[in-house]
């Protein structure tokens, strides 16, 4: 592990520390100068290479490590930003000043018609899961009910057992196989990728039309082969995927460009129907547009205005009035629209759910146990996580894990319906989809059953809305034990899976445990009422301890349940279990998003971290073109792999050679690789008159698979041409003094959602560069602020 903790080298700084801890040192940077002046090197970075150094030499022979050590110290250089600024270059000014009053009124009708389309193929995705999933856990359920019964008269019960782990391994060996060796980034939820997404974090193929597939069918598998699993994340991941792609007016994987919507092909527009395509899942997933919203806003989006609150809104529900629509017309009851969502919790309405004034302590400290149940998951999913990065990182090593996990959870599940005696009278007006009567009486069917056989969301429904005397206490304290230890063994593993109704499922099951144990203690047990409500808030307490959202939550639940009675309960007992478990740890979401060493902006910056100036935070030096550039000069820097940066300020001379160089705009990698694409050189628009000029709509066709410089051909002669830079860089980039508060530089890179930030001098010279790596380096631990080391991981 020596390795992995070695301090990174910046060029300027030599061999001093960072001071951190007490303030007492200080840094020195220089600029230094190439001999021919063209170019400026104001920064480069030398890093740990963990690939190379972590590879003994009989590893290296067999290609890959047996252990992959970690250190959650390290953040990776592999991930780049998204431009979430507009590039403001003339080619835009001309763009905005030619467009007419009519012209941006049908942008803004064009959002709006984007977002329908992004509600509505949310909507039949989630409608299509819901479908296969319904037909598939229905027949693998009947098959496995009818074989319990034949072999419950003679004998041989071992053969169901081993038929139910079969049919599961099976389901999910082929949704682990999709997702190992032909899109990983589709494993798990995927809100932590889109999180990081929305968070200006360029995560590779997270957004493709590939992941969406392998997402869909991988989620299938997951819930069919009764993992501990739910569909909601995926169906949040998904959502975010078809408004990547509608957006665009395009597909890249398949090659097809339908020429609509070449407006919004920039980061920033993408952005905002990601956001609306979250939302748009969430919807689907539990018939909540308002909590959509809400979990965009509070899980998702960094940036936000109030427009867009409502075409997001707009988005959510087209997605659930979609999902309701061809649901009734598949359970053919066309116009009936009351379907919830893709998570059916049912009503409350009928339901006892009145609650009294003398309960709300109660119900605070079940957001406490939720919060401490919570973190203690959080954490053993954090410990597992972390052998799974060093040990089981080959894909056939993932599928064999996945299909152990399967035939465990079998195995699991028909030993405690087996040894369990809790028979329940089966009356006329049961809800049990596959009731069980093993070796209960006739007449009577197996409640751990209930619980185990059957899919997540319907054990759910069946803790919520069951009569009392359904469960008996020790059924379920033995569901939650074993449930609570399969979900957190199962989140993470390399499949399709959510982590919401496995999450409401525990709580669910202790929360009616706790309303049953009231009853029992009470002299008189119906002042407790219905045992239902205390499985809401324990569904609420156990979910907000893992995930640690509040607001959005509580109103997902409200509309899920379809009643606003328990709207204060749930929120006190969200926010408690937040502010229990973040004093233990932090939410599953980050810890995953940290685990991976991904570079996410915070709300605010560390506490104690004024004293940092923009000076001791950049890099430095940094690479800077002139603003007429010689082409071979460009070629050179960007195909320089030690440095791969993505922004070079543009500088122009002064009157005099002596005098320094000074800012005067910014330029991106992916810009100057169009202009060498189509030779946008000096030399040819002299001589040829006729040439086409350059539009914004030549960049807009490369976004966003912008081709490597590689592939770029330039010939010796082309290589002595000149390129005017003046007309396509960002002739105003934001840029900060170098004596600038850490603070305030955050402030600037987190609010307006910048790539690159440029520290100048008193003489608008620059010295520096800051970027979002160089401000998520420094965070607080328990020694204070501390700094991650940087690793090209």
């Amino acid at each position: 592990m020596a390795n992995i903790t070695k301090k990174v080298s910046w060029s300027s700084r030599g061999d001093e520390r960072t001071p951190l801890l007490n303030g007492s040192e200080t840094r020195r940077h220089s600029r230094e100068s190439s001999a021919g002046g063209a170019v400026f090197q104001i920064g480069r970075l030398s890093t740990v290479d963990l690939e190379e150094e972590m590879m003994s030499d009989e590893d290296s022979v067999r290609g890959r490590p047996k252990e992959i050590p970690h250190n959650e110290k390290l953040l990776s250089l592999k991930y780049e930003s998204l431009d979430y600024d507009n590039i403001e270059n003339q080619l835009f000014l001309e763009e905005e000043r030619r467009m007419s009053y009519m012209g941006f009124r049908c942008l803004e009708i064009s959002r709006w018609v984007v977002c329908g389309l992004i509600g509505f193929l949310t909507g039949l995705i989630a409608c299509f899961i819901d479908i296969v999933v319904e037909q598939l856990a229905g027949i693998k359920y009947q098959v496995v009910k009818q074989n319990i019964e034949r072999f419950t008269e003679v004998g041989g019960l071992s053969i169901s057992l081993i038929l139910w782990a079969v049919l599961n391994s099976i389901f999910v060996m082929v949704g682990a196989i999709i997702v190992a060796f032909f899109e990983p980034i589709a494993a798990g939820s995927g809100i932590p990728q889109i999180k990081c997404y929305l968070n200006g974090v360029k995560i590779p193929r997270v957004v493709r039309l590939k992941t969406l597939v392998v997402k869909v069918c991988g989620v299938i598998c997951s819930v069919v082969g009764g993992l501990a699993v739910g569909k909601e994340g995926p169906m949040i991941h998904s959502g975010a995927v078809v408004a990547a792609g509608v957006s665009q007016g395009r597909s890249t994987s398949l090659k097809r460009d339908f020429k609509i919507f070449e407006y919004f092909r920039r980061d920033t527009e993408k952005r905002d129907f990601v956001s609306a395509g979250a939302a748009a899942g969430v919807s689907a997933a539990f018939g909540a547009p308002v909590g959509g919203v809400l979990f965009s806003l509070e899980e998702g989006a960094s940036f936000w205005n109030q427009m867009l609150t409502w075409r997001i809104f707009f988005a959510s529900m087209i997605s659930t009035f979609t999902l309701n629509f061809f649901l009734s017309i598949y359970h053919k009851n066309p116009g009936d629209l009351s379907n919830p969502g893709l998570i059916n919790f049912g009503r409350f309405e009928n339901d006892s759910v009145a609650y009294y004034l003398y309960e709300i302590p109660l119900f605070i400290a079940m957001g406490a146990i939720g919060g401490l149940l919570g973190a203690l998951f959080n954490v053993l999913n954090y410990w597992l996580t972390i052998f799974r990065i060093r040990y089981v990182h080959r894909p056939c090593l993932q599928v064999m894990e996945a299909m152990l996990v399967a035939a465990v959870t079998a195995t699991v599940s028909f030993t405690m319906i087996y040894f369990s005696d809790d028979c329940q009278p089966l009356g006329p007006e049961h809800t049990e989809e596959y009731p069980l009567q093993l070796f209960c009486a006739d007449g009577e069917y197996n409640s751990m059953a209930t619980a185990f056989f059957n899919t997540p969301e319907r054990s759910v429904r069946s803790l919520f809305h069951n009569q009392p005397g359904s469960y008996n206490p020790l059924t379920l304290g033995v569901f939650t034990l074993t449930y609570f230890f399969l979900a957190c063994w199962t989140y993470g593993l390399a499949v399709s899976a959510g982590v919401f109704i496995p999450s409401l499922l525990i709580g669910a099951a202790w929360g009616r445990l706790c309303g049953i144990l009231l009853a029992t203690i009470s002299a008189t047990g119906s002042i407790w009422a219905d045992p239902g409500k205390y499985a809401l808030i324990g569904a609420a307490a156990q979910l907000g301890g893992i995930v640690r959202m509040t607001l959005s939550l509580t109103v997902i639940l409200v509309e899920a349940t379809g009643n606003v009675t328990y709207g204060l309960p749930i929120m006190l007992v969200l926010m408690t279990a937040k502010i229990v478990g973040d004093y233990f740890v932090e939410g599953l979401y980050d810890i995953h998003i940290k685990l991976q060493s991904i570079p996410f902006l915070h709300w605010e910056a560390p506490a104690t971290s004024h004293w940092l100036t923009a000076r001791e935070v950049m890099s430095s030096p940094v690479t800077c073109l002139n603003k007429v550039e010689k082409v071979g000069t460009i070629v050179d820097t960007l195909s320089n792999t030690s440095t791969n940066h993505n922004g070079f300020p543009v500088v122009v001379q002064g009157a005099s050679s002596e005098e320094p160089a000074k800012l005067c705009g910014l330029i991106l990698r992916s810009q100057l690789i169009v202009l060498l694409k189509h030779k946008v050189f000096v030399e040819l628009a002299r001589s040829r008159l006729t040439q086409r000029k350059l539009q914004l709509k030549d960049f807009r066709d490369a976004y966003p698979r912008f081709p490597p410089i590689q592939s770029i051909h330039v010939s010796q002669d082309e290589r002595e041409c000149m390129m005017d830079l003046s007309e396509f860089m960002t002739a105003t980039p934001y840029t900060v003094p170098q004596d600038t508060s850490l603070p305030r530089v955050f402030k600037l890179v987190r609010a307006l959602g910048l790539r690159h930030l440029v520290v100048v001098d008193d003489e608008n010279r620059v010295v520096g560069l800051v970027t979002r790596k160089d401000l998520a380096r420094y965070h607080l631990g328990k020694h204070g602020l501390e700094e991650m080391q940087l690793a090209q991981t």
